[in-house]
């Protein structure tokens, strides 16, 4: 993989990709040890019920990405991004230590204060990575570059949802030491980051959050090709939430596996999707190939849709173990599905990630990056709705992936209503580079 891109050992790339990935590990990390804690160890305030808590403790994650993504933004394009990202990591630091006092106390307001400036520090983050990555990159790499980003974000969600369950029954030590060992490494690869200079220094910052989210929106709006890259972007977050929320129950539901197959099925998507977002970079050979949108969509839709009507029935029984689980050659069918989901997955984001920093004016692309981050969180929001009243009228969890999986195929048909260019760039990827 190394041979593929050149630059992924270099300063210009690699403290950046590993600032990152440890930042998104920690998050993970850090939600995933409050939620068990909460299902499973009693953590509880003001009497809520569990599912109450965890509820609360994701809505806390996402608000900030609505309240300052767009000062987020603008800060991005006002101060240098390198600097930026170590005062983001101090602070992720001092947030550490908080949860840290939260554990030992087993406090679970300080722990929810903890969660909330995460999705601060994550929302101030957001913007910056991807925009420092056209400073950092040439234009031949910047494919290249996504798709290692992306795969290095959904490996770390992966490892640290899957760590950050495990460490909980080592007791508040193992917790605090990883979480605080994490933050620190991270400061320690966001200290090797090269400069990157201000695109706007002028910028002026505003205390109205609201007003400027609103704005930040609209003039993203204005701007045809980011328009269309921040729609199918925030729709491919739209899938996700869906699909890893409505995971395990699933799993348990409709293919009759225990908490293992579970985590088989989660480690084979996330995987999917770095695969995916690699396997893209490749083909793209160092160019914007939008027509692998495309194939992407197709591939979900594919994958998508045969999980769902292949596993229409509920369960009849006992929940099967993963040995047998694996043992049964039917279920193969499902395990190929769910990864093959996760690979073109990436193959249909990793294009319009690049196509929103191409589009989007050297001055304005922090700001369009936070543009996109509050549109996800709004498509995010409407998935959960949109899953709960189909899920009432239903009740089928099988149903519902079906519905999303024949979605898919409207929203890439709207999606190629607002950008053409995607259409009649479909068969591009097929054709050499000349270098």
């Amino acid at each position: 993989m190394i041979a593929s891109f050149p630059f992924i050992t270099s300063r210009r790339f690699l403290p950046l990709f590993g600032t990152q990935f440890l930042g998104a590990f920690n998050d993970n990390l850090l939600k995933t040890a409050i939620v068990v804690l909460i299902s499973y160890h009693g953590l509880s305030i003001g009497g809520m019920s569990p599912a109450m808590l965890v509820n609360l403790a994701a809505g806390l994650f996402i608000l900030p990405f609505f309240l300052f993504s767009a000062t987020a933004g603008k800060l991005s394009e006002k101060l240098d991004k390198a600097r930026i990202a170590r005062a983001v990591k101090l602070v992720e630091i001092a947030i550490m230590l908080l949860a840290g006092v939260g554990f030992f106390s087993h406090a679970a307001g300080l722990l929810l204060a903890a969660l909330f400036l995460m999705g601060v520090h994550s929302a101030f983050f957001g913007p910056l990575k991807y925009s420092i990555l056209p400073q950092y990159l040439h234009e031949r790499e910047l494919v290249g570059g996504n798709g290692l980003i992306e795969m290095g974000t959904f490996l770390a969600i992966l490892i640290g949802q899957i760590g950050g369950s495990l460490m909980t029954q080592g007791g508040p030590w193992l917790i605090v030491t990883m979480i605080c060992a994490t933050a620190l490494a991270g400061y320690a690869c966001s200290r090797q980051m090269p400069p990157a200079p201000p695109s706007s220094p002028e910028l002026a910052l505003s205390a109205n959050v609201l007003k400027d989210s609103v704005e930040l929106v609209g003039k993203a709006w204005r701007i045809t090709d980011v328009r269309s890259a921040i729609l199918g972007i925030s729709w491919f977050w739209l899938m996700g939430a869906i699909y890893t929320t409505q995971l395990p129950t699933f799993t348990k539901q409709h293919l009759g596996g225990d908490a293992n197959v579970y985590t088989l099925m989660l480690a084979l998507f996330s995987i999917g999707i770095g695969a995916g977002s690699v396997a893209c970079a490749k083909l793209s050979q160092g160019r914007l190939q939008l027509g692998l949108v495309l194939v992407g969509s197709a591939g979900m839709t594919v994958a998508g849709g045969d999980v769902a009507l292949s596993s229409l029935a509920l369960h009849q029984g006992e929940l099967v173990g993963l040995g047998a689980y694996l043992a049964a050659p039917a279920n193969w069918r499902h395990i190929a599905d769910i990864a093959l989901l996760g690979f073109f997955g990436g193959f249909f984001t990793v294009p319009l990630y690049t196509w929103l920093q191409i589009a989007s004016p050297a001055a304005f692309r922090s700001q369009a990056i936070a543009a996109n981050n509050i549109t996800n969180g709004f498509y995010m929001v409407f998935s959960a709705i949109a899953s709960a009243v189909v899920l009432k009228l239903f009740d089928s969890v099988a149903v519902l992936l079906l519905i999303t999986a024949s979605a898919n195929v409207l929203a890439t048909w709207h999606l190629v209503r607002c950008a053409p260019s995607i259409w009649h760039s479909r068969f591009s990827w097929l054709r050499p580079v000349k270098s």
